[in-house]
């Protein structure tokens, strides 16, 4: 039997009480099982010991496939890159955020494509369970036929639609304000601005679109968000199509609803590190102080996940018993995953020990990913 005691450490319980106790872990489950001699022991004294993170909604994987405009780097390399970054910073299960647009370049066909083969390639020799979180941009009609198949033939773990049209058309006047796109794109200001207009144009036939779509996920018992819902309205339309999780709502009339309806409401950790949204949007400190969030994600900063929960507790925006379960046992529970999230007994053994000496900057001192030990900062045996 493949075991691991980790003795001395404060432990989450699965009813939210930190007790200092022993977590053991066999053939990568925990157990309440004694008696066996574990492969290994580890001494976690003064160290908390929490489940592992589950991140639904993470892209900084972006930035070591084009770390400049224009430069451009293995799948492979940097996927391999991205775990490790992840894993110290205590996620042990990721969805990647692919966005697949009707933009070429970073966020176009031939960029989706790649990543999803370069993902299958590395996943092997991957430490974190990683999967993928297809960002549709519902313009994206050329493509509509090949992301059916994707989902068709099961390599898509959790499927968004993304509507960013309308935050587009307010830069088109201003060609100064579209760097980024035509950056991660490699069209000049003059092209972006044809082939949205011609993007655009197409709007009328996207409703069938995000149908047909929606309906082949659910026929999967494919999790589904929708990204930056604007109303209650337009909520409870993707509701109807069998789109339970709400990600990134404008404002509280719309991450109300979706709470009201019992819907997970998804926000970014880095909103609550920089005090409030980028864009100026919901903040989400504030908005899990009245209830109206149950997930956090990376969104593109990894390390965000890991602090965002200490930072609630010490705001008094929640205990930290319940802004850990924001990054762990909802997330899972949101997706459907029931085999993690928690350290109750036959769950998967995903933990994570965290020195929080100082609760500004907590710090991974260990992974473990079912029951494997994938990351260490110290050596903890004895």
């Amino acid at each position: 039997m493949m075991g691991l005691e980790i003795t001395g450490g404060r432990v989450l319980t699965p009813d939210g009480g930190l007790e200092v106790g022993t977590l053991r872990l066999a053939d990568g489950r925990i157990t309440d099982a004694q008696g066996s001699t574990p492969d290994r022991r580890w001494r976690a004294d003064g160290l908390l010991v929490l489940p592992g993170m589950v991140d639904l909604h993470g892209d900084a994987f972006e930035r070591q496939l084009m770390p400049r405009p224009g430069v451009h780097f293995d799948h492979a390399m940097a996927l391999l890159d991205t775990d490790r970054q992840m894993i110290a910073n205590g996620i042990t299960t990721a969805y990647h955020g692919l966005t697949w647009s009707w933009e070429p370049g970073l966020r176009g066909r031939d960029a989706a494509l790649a990543f999803r083969d370069g993902l299958e390639a590395t996943r092997p020799v991957l430490a974190c369970d990683t999967r993928l979180h297809l960002r549709w941009e519902t313009h994206n009609l050329d493509d509509l036929d090949e992301v059916a198949a994707w989902i068709a033939d099961g390599h898509v773990d959790l499927l968004a639609f993304n509507d960013h049209i309308g935050h587009i058309a307010t830069k088109i006047g201003r060609p100064e304000s579209l760097g980024d796109y035509t950056a991660r794109t490699g069209l000049t200001a003059d092209a972006f601005v044809d082939l949205f207009q011609r993007v655009a144009a197409r709007g009328s036939d996207v409703p069938a679109a995000i149908a047909r779509l929606a309906a082949l996920a659910r026929a999967k018992d494919l999790p589904m968000a929708s990204h930056d819902d604007e109303t209650p309205d337009m909520r409870a339309g993707f509701d109807d199509l069998g789109c339970r999780l709400c990600e990134f709502p404008v404002d509280e009339d719309t991450a109300r609803h979706a709470i009201g309806n019992g819907d997970p409401v998804i926000l970014g950790a880095p909103n609550i590190l920089r005090g409030g949204s980028h864009c100026g949007r919901l903040d989400a400190a504030d908005a899990i102080a009245k209830g109206l969030c149950t997930v956090l994600t990376s969104d593109y900063y990894y390390p965000a996940l890991l602090t965002a929960p200490f930072r609630l507790a010490v705001m008094g925006a929640a205990r930290f018993a319940d802004a850990w379960r924001l990054v762990s046992t909802k997330p899972a529970r949101a997706v459907g995953l029931d085999d993690r999230g928690d350290l109750a007994p036959g769950r998967r053994g995903d933990v994570v020990l965290i020195d929080d000496s100082r609760p500004d900057l907590p710090r991974v001192v260990a992974t473990v990913v079912a029951g494997r030990p994938v990351f260490q900062a110290e050596d903890l045996s004895c």
